[in-house]
């Protein structure tokens, strides 16, 4: 699926795209990767989850039931200081990790 470059990001505007089926959170991984190596500035995500492994996870979310899952299909991003399985938690000092 292609979808727009321009994209908004904001809660409503993905979950209306994805109410309509016309988008799936795996084609806003896609997109959030592009925009990030657009800019092409590795000091804004220390760590950054590969896209492959990000659509995996996208591709196995449980159907679209917003009054069930608030969240689902929205992208977050998290600051290194902030504890996550999976993650390393450097706090910008990679001995930290």
């Amino acid at each position: 699926m292609t979808i727009e470059a321009d994209l908004p990001l904001d809660r409503a505007s993905l979950h209306r795209a994805y109410a309509a089926g016309r988008l799936r959170p795996a084609d806003v991984v896609a997109l959030i990767h592009r925009r990030i190596a657009a800019v092409d500035d590795p000091g804004i995500f220390l760590h950054l989850i590969p896209e492959g492994r990000a659509r995996a996870a996208a591709e196995v979310l449980p159907a679209f039931d917003p009054a069930r899952y608030p969240l689902w299909g929205l992208p977050v991003a998290v600051k290194d200081n902030i504890d996550i399985a999976g993650l390393p938690t450097t706090v910008a000092c990679p001995g930290f990790a």
